[in-house]
């Protein structure tokens, strides 16, 4: 969710009262929320306007859905106080977190991540790595990041080499959660950890990414690479800005761009016509339909060729992909 989304779904929260915006919240991930309660915080002297153009936006998608298929999952607690106080909150947070469970490792999401971090401080690496992939690739990134960088180091490493996590392990990391947490039992759910997390957490690292995937590098040079060809994939294009798109579209070559998109979602496809001018969109949508069949490991070196090119422009400063971390600006 951006900026405009937090902030409209801020004002719709607010004005629809604390019952149904109590409801509202229990569809949502526990970062959403978090987000949305610290922003909410910040409204002051909205104007009719200003509420009449949030809700007509959302009245027209809403229109256009069936069902809001969320995962719910709550920072609620601490959102409700800050927006309404402790006394006003009390009696809506028995509501909203009824049948809830904030045991084990859901516990964690409770709490900020300079908590987290302390708490895991002196736990073994493996014991860390466990518990990151249990959380949102974005807090794991924050709570990373505010450790040692040896810590960071080992625990990224252990990441990326979990497969998964047999029921007696649970067992014991549960019970180092209960000494830590006095939770209860987890339940027996399948852990994945692997490459694909530890790239997601990474994306999101921050300045200690060079290091943390140097020391991957030390130990196993195909993991590193392996991981830094997950960090950022092909369809991840969606989720940069038009003007980085279009400064991306000029280093890149048009027959090179044609191979890449026959792999691409319908999607993509949009963006990135809709960042071009329209002589070139036309050309480009021809092109794109009248290519024939091209082979997959054509496509996916095309992508890669692309991909490269999106991480020059990052190191150099001029694209952002990351979360949060430390910002760049173009």
């Amino acid at each position: 969710m951006n900026d405009a989304g937090v902030n409209k779904a801020a004002i719709l929260l607010l004005t629809l009262g604390s019952d149904e915006a109590a409801e509202v919240m229990k569809f949502l991930e526990p970062r959403e929320i978090q987000k949305i309660t610290s922003q909410m915080v910040t409204l002051r002297n909205l104007t009719r306007e200003e509420i009449a153009v949030v809700f007509q936006e959302f009245y027209a998608e809403a229109s256009k859905k069936t069902t809001f298929g969320l995962d719910s999952d709550a920072y609620i607690r601490e959102m409700l106080q800050k927006a309404l106080g402790s006394e006003r909150a009390a009696g809506l947070i028995d509501r909203v977190l009824h049948n809830s469970d904030t045991s084990g490792i859901e516990g964690l999401k409770w709490m900020d991540a300079p908590g987290i971090a302390d708490l895991l401080s002196n736990e073994h690496p493996q014991i860390i790595a466990t518990i990151m992939v249990h959380l949102e690739p974005d807090l794991a990134a924050t709570v990373l990041s505010l450790l040692t960088e040896r810590t960071r180091n080992d625990v990224m490493l252990r990441i990326a080499t979990l497969d998964s996590v047999q029921p007696i392990a649970l067992h014991e990391l549960n019970e180092v959660l209960t000494t830590l947490l006095t939770g209860n039992s987890l339940s027996k759910k399948s852990i994945k950890g692997g490459v694909r997390t530890a790239a997601e957490i990474l994306n999101l690292i921050g300045s200690a990414q060079e290091s943390v995937l140097d020391s991957v590098r030390d130990q196993d040079e195909d993991l590193a690479q392996k991981i830094m060809d997950e960090m950022f994939i092909f369809e991840d294009l969606l989720e940069i800005e038009d003007r980085s798109i279009q400064l991306i579209l000029r280093e890149v070559q048009s027959e090179s761009l044609i191979i890449a998109l026959k792999g691409a979602s319908e999607e993509l496809r949009d963006k990135i016509l809709r960042n071009m001018s329209q002589r070139a969109a036309e050309m480009l949508r021809e092109d794109l339909e009248s290519k024939g069949p091209v082979k997959l490991s054509d496509v996916e070196a095309e992508q890669k060729q692309i991909l490269k090119t999106v991480h020059r422009l990052v190191e150099e400063g001029q694209v952002e992909i990351g979360g949060k971390g430390d910002e760049k600006y173009v």
